[in-house]
């Protein structure tokens, strides 16, 4: 199973691709999408090309975005939902069921508290894929991402077996 993650964002949208067996994890490639100042419709489009180049080369299995949260700043708020629908629709796009989770799972799933700083996520990412070089702290966040999407996928596999077994 190979699991892309994708954090997104309107400058830079991170991406993380970890290949999953059994309970291994294994770095393919991470990276960060960026825009330049512009049209929006423009720095849509870019996000919607690079993360198309990202599935393209890479051939993900299963994809999974974090939520976006809503914060003091409406314009703000509503761009990051555009760039996070272009996250949605380019998995989608390509046939690939996507999962969504809040940050606060992702730091959970992790780290193991749900209100982890940036350099604990980042910590046990590269523990959890020892040797890899991260594109950034939009990349990072998208391997977590990754990492929470394939712990979610196996623990629901264990879950489906488990009542096939009880129903016989």
């Amino acid at each position: 199973m190979r699991v892309l993650g994708i954090d997104p964002g309107l400058r830079s949208t991170g991406w993380g691709i970890v290949d999953v067996e059994g309970s291994k994890l294994r770095h393919v490639a991470n990276g960060q999408c960026q825009t330049v100042a512009g049209a929006l419709s423009g720095r849509l489009l870019s996000l919607f090309d690079g993360l198309s180049a990202v599935i393209v080369q890479y051939q993900p299995s299963h994809a999974a975005v974090e939520q976006t949260f809503v914060n003091r700043d409406g314009a703000g708020t509503l761009k990051l939902g555009q760039a996070r629908g272009i996250a949605v629709l380019v998995p989608a796009k390509f046939g690939l069921e996507v999962g969504e989770y809040a940050p606060n799972a992702v730091k959970k799933a992790v780290v193991g508290v749900g209100h982890a700083d940036k350099k604990q996520v980042e910590h046990m990412v590269m523990l959890q894929l020892p040797g890899i070089k991260l594109a950034g702290p939009d990349a990072t966040d998208a391997l977590a991402i990754a990492i929470c999407h394939a712990h979610h996928i196996q623990a629901n596999s264990h879950f489906q077996a488990a009542l096939k077994r009880a129903n016989g």
